[in-house]
């Protein structure tokens, strides 16, 4: 049963947060790197509820588990590459 041990859920947890100070790290050494407030916040926001499904996802059993988290996964990528290129959002 995969991300149903607490240390596997743990670790998802630090992988979301370490995806999201990633831009705040690579602001320091880049100019290319331009996030605001709001980014980091759409980020988290993502980030989240995506974390939030998978929790969801690893109480649930056989192929629901896969169906919601496979969902749950597609959408957040989905959300995050058109706010990147700018499909949705202010602007």
């Amino acid at each position: 049963m995969i991300f149903s041990t607490p240390t596997l859920r743990r670790a998802g947890w630090m992988l979301a947060a370490a995806l999201l100070l990633l831009p705040a790290v690579a602001m320091q050494f880049s100019a290319d790197v331009r996030w605001g407030p709001g980014d980091f916040l759409a980020a988290a926001l993502i980030l989240g509820a995506v974390g939030l499904a998978l929790e969801a996802a690893a109480r649930l059993s056989g192929m629901a588990r896969v169906a919601v988290a496979g969902a749950a996964l597609a959408a957040g990528f989905l959300i995050w590459a058109e706010l990147a290129v700018g499909i949705i959002g202010p602007g």
